[in-house]
């Protein structure tokens, strides 16, 4: 053992210390995206291969190393958005020249701030009253930033006047979807992916059917409200729901708990 310690380098510690720092700041990237569970699935894979090479265990190793080679090719295709924002980021300069590089490895605020679901529940049931169309992604474990990025960043705490004023058909916001997430509208006009499940009926328009997509690979539940019949809807998991004023905000609480 001691043999063993003596042969560590300190390039070796600076070493480890540089690939630590390279996986935490994709880390942070990545987080709140899609992209992370396929993230941590790789570098899970990578370990398991490490593991089993020095072992001596021949054919998971083969099998593994296969897969590790394969998986760089389909790591550039899959995070292909993330990659070119990482890329961006890192090029990106501030007015005085310094590289924005710091903010990746930066701690993200966690809010202890119940979402506010009356303000949410009291806009949706008074655009349904009207037949004025909405599309409220409230999201979970993630918080959907790359997403966010699609649409206009807002940032400003949930009001039932804002949300019915953004969704105004007159609005410049109105086209797209609402993220509120931290109890906070994080972004308004976002893009949503639409489903492409078949088995939807076709009655439901592309509100509908974007609430769905987004929903299938996201930790989020999305509220609709129908335009052309002011009927509100709850969509988790590709699953639509439709809501009752009456008992509105009971179902999103306990949606959100789940």
């Amino acid at each position: 053992m001691l043999d063993l310690f003596i042969q560590i380098r300190i390039v070796d510690i600076i070493d480890i210390a540089l690939v630590a720092l390279l996986l935490f700041g994709l880390y942070r990237l990545l987080k709140g995206t899609a992209a992370i569970s396929i993230f941590i699935g790789i570098v899970s894979i990578f370990l398991i291969w490490q593991l089993v090479r020095a072992l001596q265990m021949e054919l998971l190793t083969a099998i593994l190393g296969a897969f590790v080679s394969v998986g760089f090719i389909a790591l550039i295709i899959i995070f292909q958005p993330e990659i070119r924002r990482f890329l961006f980021t890192i090029g990106a300069k501030t007015s005085n020249g310094d590289i924005k590089l710091l903010h990746l490895f930066s701690r993200r605020r966690k809010s202890d701030i119940a979402l506010d679901t009356d303000s949410i529940c009291q806009a949706c049931i008074s655009m349904s009253n009207i037949k004025q169309g909405a599309l409220i992604v409230l999201t979970r474990k993630n918080t959907l930033a790359d997403i966010v990025l699609t649409g206009v960043t807002i940032e400003a705490e949930i009001s039932k006047p804002l949300i019915e004023n953004i969704f105004f058909k007159n609005s410049p916001l109105h086209d797209g979807a609402m993220i509120i997430t931290d109890n906070k509208i994080a972004a308004a006009r976002c893009i949503l992916p639409v489903t492409n499940n078949s088995e939807i009926p076709g009655h439901y328009g592309l509100r509908h059917r974007a609430a769905v997509g987004v929903s299938e690979s996201n930790d989020c539940i999305v509220l609709v409200v129908s335009e052309e019949t002011g009927a509100i809807s709850l969509v988790k998991e590709g699953k639509i729901t439709t809501l009752q004023a009456a008992t509105m905000k009971e179902t999103v609480e306990k949606e959100m708990r789940n």
